[in-house]
């Protein structure tokens, strides 16, 4: 393979190399090729800085954090009158591992490093049967019912962690020993973050 075959495969697309053979390092590009690369790193400066905002707030969140750490998390919907019932998938292993942090009135579980949901109007929280999943580890569970009949069950192979977020959710929502809410007006209101 010729010198000229190999400059053609490595080379990038929509940039022609110059031909002349003194000018061998040199990249010929047209005014519209320029005005694109230069939108693109504008658009990489402005998503870092976005970024870097983004980790700003969550380091404040951790730094004022009441509890934070890793839990395995799975979402499930209770069924609504008139709904058909919900099918039965509890030997579905979708338990994913998620960064939770109970700041203020707020319970956040982190999808990736830099999105994350809030859990809206909790009026339920409890302890749910451990359970050995394939990886042959105790995992110990609670769940997080919300009033729009979302319930979140978290796992932890800590059954200290767990009992420490449930009394954690329980006192910061005004939530009884069964799980119910004392009072309407206890309940922590929560909503869409990022």
């Amino acid at each position: 393979m010729g010198a000229a075959s190999l400059l053609h495969l490595l080379s990038l697309p929509r940039i022609r190399w110059s031909s002349s053979t003194e000018d061998d390092d040199k990249i010929e590009l047209t005014r519209a090729e320029v005005e694109s690369l230069r939108t693109e790193i504008a658009d990489a400066e402005e998503r870092e800085s976005q970024l870097k905002a983004r980790l700003e707030n969550i380091d404040e969140v951790l730094r004022y954090a009441r509890l934070s750490g890793y839990l395995y998390i799975r979402s499930r919907w209770t069924q609504l009158p008139g709904e058909p019932p919900i099918l039965d998938d509890a030997d579905v292993d979708d338990w994913l591992p998620r960064f939770v942090v109970l700041q203020g009135q707020c319970v956040y579980y982190y999808l990736k490093s830099t999105e994350s949901t809030l859990l809206c109007d909790i009026v339920e929280v409890g302890q749910l049967p451990n359970f050995v999943p394939e990886d042959e580890k105790t995992r110990y569970a609670f769940y997080i019912m919300t009033s729009q009949g979302l319930k979140f069950e978290c796992s932890s192979m800590s059954e200290i962690q767990v009992d420490s977020w449930v009394r954690a959710i329980r006192g910061d929502c005004g939530l009884s020993d069964g799980g119910e809410s004392r009072s309407k007006t206890s309940r922590q209101e929560v909503g869409s973050w990022f």
